[in-house]
């Protein structure tokens, strides 16, 4: 939960306005997380994956690489970071066409213009070349 807290945490409050969470067991210490980050949480409603569309497309589209039968502890981190990379620089047609990471990072410098957060210390995390 640390490693969510400082990366979502530097991102300005307009960024990170809420988080969904379904009924897994992997965020049960949600309420640390909505403390540290400020933010409130939701969860969906049992047997409701319609609640979280683009979390479940996400997850179809990564199970290309990473099957369910992986071990989740087995995953080299730079074999996850290229996933990521690869899933934020498809192109999606749900966004004109535009890929994930270029939408984020367009909707990330409106918040930060907006909010006068110092633009600087969200570059260094979210630069052009970022995973995210």
């Amino acid at each position: 939960m640390d490693g969510l807290i400082d990366v979502l945490g530097s991102l300005p409050h307009a960024a990170r306005r809420s988080i969904t969470f379904d009924r897994g067991t992997e965020f049960t210490d949600w309420p640390y997380l909505q403390a540290g980050l400020g933010v409130q949480t939701w969860f969906c409603e049992p047997q409701a994956p319609w609640q979280k569309g683009t979390v479940e497309n996400t997850n179809r589209r990564a199970r290309r690489w990473l099957s369910r039968d992986m071990d989740p502890l087995s995953i080299e981190d730079r074999d996850l970071k290229n996933v990521c990379a690869h899933l934020n620089s498809t192109p999606r047609k749900c966004l004109g066409f535009r890929t994930p990471a270029e939408v984020f990072r367009k909707k990330l410098w409106d918040a930060i213009r907006s909010s006068g957060y110092p633009a600087l210390a969200v570059k260094s995390h979210f630069s052009e070349n970022s995973q995210v």
